[in-house]
């Protein structure tokens, strides 16, 4: 596997406020990462400093290949307006900006690959319903239809699985896992553990002004998730018991 990004001791924050520092990672083609850690940890400013919003207090991005001319790119839903006037269809074309012609139209060609990143995404059916009427979970796929579009190596998820159900959580993960097959590389952040342990290669758990990163069974240990302020010692005790405890191999 060739490496799409290289970290070298990162450290992220804001003037007066160092949320971590110390973070050397590579991150591979055909990878998950999962991005895990309480809040105000700096899970969010670390995807905003992938996409270039904001600078590092110190430390260096390599990108082997040169930096992407895009990333795919989908935002906590919270920050989505769903009264904006387009329907489905539209949404996931915005992801195919580079194929607008000199009149703001699509080509056949791009039009047949709207169609098909909304069979995936299994939204197809909706295609030309208004926005404001989708449920949660229709909007979330709608917005992964618009990330196909964008076909690019490096996709970033910010909390993807936000109020939506068991269902459009397993179909969003299957999406994942054939982006991972594709070879392209994923970087997740989320909060239920679960999906993280089944569909994720590699975490970066953040919090205490710690990051650590590695081998999910080698981060996601119950003292290191108690330590970093992730949960407490109950909660910990509680999900490592059993199966859970032979998943992560602590």
């Amino acid at each position: 596997m060739s490496t799409v990004l290289e970290v070298r001791n990162l450290a992220l924050g804001y003037p007066g406020l160092t949320l971590f520092r110390g973070l050397s990672m590579d991150v591979e083609r055909g990878t998950t990462l999962a991005v895990l850690g309480a809040n105000g940890s700096g899970k969010s400013t670390f995807i905003k400093m992938l996409l270039g919003l904001m600078d590092p207090l110190a430390g260096k991005l390599t990108w082997p290949d040169g930096q992407p001319s895009e990333i795919g790119y989908l935002a906590q839903m919270t920050e989505f307006d769903r009264r904006f006037p387009i329907r489905v269809r539209d949404l996931a074309a915005m992801g195919a900006w580079k194929g607008f012609g000199l009149r703001g139209r699509l080509d056949s060609g791009t039009n047949a690959k709207v169609a098909s990143a909304l069979d995936a995404a299994g939204v197809l059916d909706i295609a030309d319903r208004s926005l404001h009427t989708l449920s949660s979970g229709q909007l979330q796929r709608a917005l992964f239809a618009r990330v196909i579009m964008q076909d690019a190596p490096l996709i970033l998820l910010d909390e993807p699985f936000t109020a939506v159900d068991q269902s459009t959580e397993a179909h969003l993960l299957s999406i994942i896992n054939q982006w991972r097959d594709e070879g392209r590389a994923v970087i997740l952040v989320v909060h239920d553990l679960s999906s993280v342990l089944d569909h994720c290669d590699q975490a970066l758990l953040l919090g205490n002004g710690e990051a650590r990163f590695g081998p999910v069974g080698e981060v996601l240990t119950p003292q290191r998730l108690v330590s970093q302020n992730y949960m407490s010692e109950s909660q910990a005790s509680w999900m490592f018991r059993g199966a859970a405890a032979e998943a992560v191999r602590v």
